[in-house]
């Protein structure tokens, strides 16, 4: 019996093909398996049918722990038996499939780690330290098929240890990309704010000592950079909070192990399991009444965000020094993407860090932490990316043609909808500069070409305005894509009818800003949305206020205040007492108070996050 058989999913980059060559083996079947340029794999197998059977069900039932099959695809062959035995193929570049797709990049297994640790293994102490179930995937990833050649490993040639395991199919390297030991692969190393080489003979611990000691230190991981230091210290926590222009905005932090988190904070059983999974988020939990650690992590909230180390790197960093945690926060100018380059490392952090901790492996694609919390017994996502992205979100029935979209402005992602699977991009953010927008466009055109997507049509926001409004404009004409505008509060409540299957709903939709289908800014809105007809009706609405300003109203919300209250109170004398709160002082409160006089040059807004805003303002 012959058969071929194509496998869909999170296949590539997770030790498939090694796991298929050995259930072909034990099974005693002839024949090969490949990667294919869609991320898919083709398996061709020759053998008794019983035997063939046995090998389906093990595919199934015994896949590679990150593996994640989305269809099988057989196809019964005719023919005599061509091969003398089982072979793993060099990879396809033909592209017949599309929807599987590379997957995230996940942290350091137990078995590594325990390789780590081991004084007899090649790879004791070695910062890289990966294999078929663990380390960086999507952010290493150029194009396809997964390949080393196709990967930032190519400047790595694998020395002939690395070699031999990467060939041996009982070696849980057989065929792992990233395999390295510190004689080939990438090296770490330390300089000062200048860049200056510190020669030192271990200096992941001299950067895990200095952090220790109060110092910054920006450190390279999979994804990007971090900025780091120490969480029982006050004074580097002033002065980082000093030059990223974070006065409350909390900072993240890298517990050394799960015992080390339970002294300042309660965490739950499921909250546990989410710490020391595979994709190790940050996850938000509440802090203990043990809590010790400085006020200036996450000022004046009772919770704070904890990871785990996730990298041979990190685990090192806690080695000889007796910190519970280090902050580790994303290193990004502000409003910008998270560096990934060494030099603009150095070009943009020098005024920020004291030391840099680098390595010399490239990061194809940027990707920040993600952030999850636990409401009651569900997982929330505040930001969805490493460990998840780009993994797709499986829905119950499948759409008509393959959409992409590109969200709003602010805490953006993109997302390829392709048949009953969304693929949402790493975490992007505020898409308000040019660097931000072509990281947005790099990550949506990456995604694409992964999923091996026949795009037809491109929908964006509402807003005239928007950068994403204008990239997806770009992107509709450059490829002849239908372009599709959708109204903002819609699209929110839209996602929920997808996501529990409603044909009709009426949603409140309480947000800060969304343009209109009468150009005016809504956010505090109840719509009635019908799903066939793609379709609203705006039933009822926040009562109309002034946006003295327009978005100043945002940054300075005691003008959304002066608004509501216009008439009401005596607005100038309270105005004039909290004079300190404009920046232009009581000459600008002047203006303010003319044009609502005059009612000059002033939109109005349903929006519920301004009316928060104002009543924010005026408790102080």
């Amino acid at each position: 019996m012959r058969v071929k058989i194509n496998v869909t999913g999170i296949v590539q980059g997770v030790g498939f093909r090694p796991f298929v060559y050995r259930m072909a083996v034990k099974n005693g079947l002839k024949g090969y398996v490949r990667n294919k340029g869609d991320a898919g794999v083709e398996i061709l197998l020759e053998g008794e049918e019983k035997r063939i059977k046995d090998f389906m069900r093990d595919l199934k039932e015994r896949k590679p722990p990150l593996a994640q099959i989305h269809e099988v695809i057989t196809t019964r062959l005719k023919g005599e038996s061509k091969y003398e035995k089982f072979t793993i193929y060099k990879s396809s570049n033909e592209a017949e499939l599309s929807g599987s797709v590379i997957p995230a990049d996940v942290a350091i297994c137990d078995e590594c780690l325990e390789e780590l640790r081991e004084l007899e293994d090649q790879r004791h102490e070695y910062f890289f330290i990966t294999c078929t179930d663990c380390g960086p995937r999507y952010t290493i990833i150029e194009r396809l098929p997964y390949d080393r050649e196709n990967t930032t490993m190519q400047d790595f040639s694998m020395c002939n240890f690395c070699q031999n395991e990467y060939v041996d199919p009982l070696n849980r390297r057989f065929h792992a990309q990233t395999v390295a030991c510190p004689k080939c692969g990438p090296k770490v190393y330390l300089t000062t704010r200048k860049g200056e080489l510190i020669e030192h003979e271990d200096p992941i611990r001299e950067a895990g000592k200095l952090l220790s000691e109060g110092f910054i230190v920006a450190i390279k991981g999979y994804g990007g950079f971090h900025v780091a230091t120490a969480t029982t210290n006050d004074e580097p926590l002033v002065r980082l909070r000093e030059v990223k222009h974070r006065r409350q905005k909390p900072f993240a932090i890298m517990a050394r192990s799960l015992e080390a988190t339970k002294t300042f904070a309660e965490i739950s059983r499921k909250e546990a399991k989410l710490l020391t999974s595979y994709t190790r988020p940050i996850v938000l939990l509440n802090k203990s009444d043990e809590y010790f650690l400085s006020d200036l992590i996450a000022p004046g909230l009772h919770n704070v965000g904890v990871m785990l180390p996730y990298t041979g790197l990190h685990y090192m960093l806690f080695d000889g020094v007796n910190e519970p945690a280090f902050v580790m926060t994303s290193a990004n100018p502000p409003n910008e993407p998270i560096i990934k380059e060494n030099e603009e490392a150095l070009q943009k952090l020098a005024d920020t860090v004291d030391y840099f901790l680098f390595h010399n492996r490239q990061i194809a694609h940027r990707c920040d932490d993600s952030v999850v919390r636990m409401h009651k017994e569900d997982l929330v996502f505040i930001r969805r990316s490493r460990g998840y992205a780009p993994a797709p979100i499986r829905l119950r029935e499948k759409a008509k043609r393959c959409v992409v979209g590109l969200g709003g402005e602010l805490n953006n992602t993109a997302c390829v909808l392709l048949e009953d699977k969304a693929f949402t991009s790493q975490h992007i953010g505020d898409v308000e500069n040019v660097e931000t927008r072509d990281f947005l466009e790099n990550a949506t055109k990456h995604l694409i070409r992964l999923t091996n997507s026949k795009v037809k049509a491109v929908a964006c926001d509402l807003h005239p305005k928007f950068t994403t409004t204008k990239l997806a404009q770009d992107l509709a004409e450059e490829n002849n894509w239908q372009l599709v505008q959708v109204q903002h509060h819609y699209a929110h409540i839209a996602a929920l009818m997808v996501e529990h299957d409603v044909k009709e709903i009426v949603g409140i939709c309480c947000d800060g800003y969304g343009y209109g289908i009468d150009g005016e800014a809504w956010g505090g809105e109840i719509l009635l949305c019908t799903r066939e007809s793609s379709s609203f009706k705006r039933v009822a609405h926040l009562e109309k206020q002034p946006l003295i300003g327009g978005d100043l109203a945002t940054y300075y919300p005691l003008r959304m205040a002066a608004g509501i209250l216009y008439k009401k109170v005596t607005l100038e004398e309270w105005l004039l007492q909290n004079k300190r709160h404009f920046p232009h002082g009581e000459r600008e409160i002047q203006i303010i108070l003319h044009q609502l006089e005059k009612n000059r040059n002033i939109i109005r807004t349903t929006s519920c996050g301004r009316i928060l805003d104002a009543v924010a303002a005026v408790l102080d």
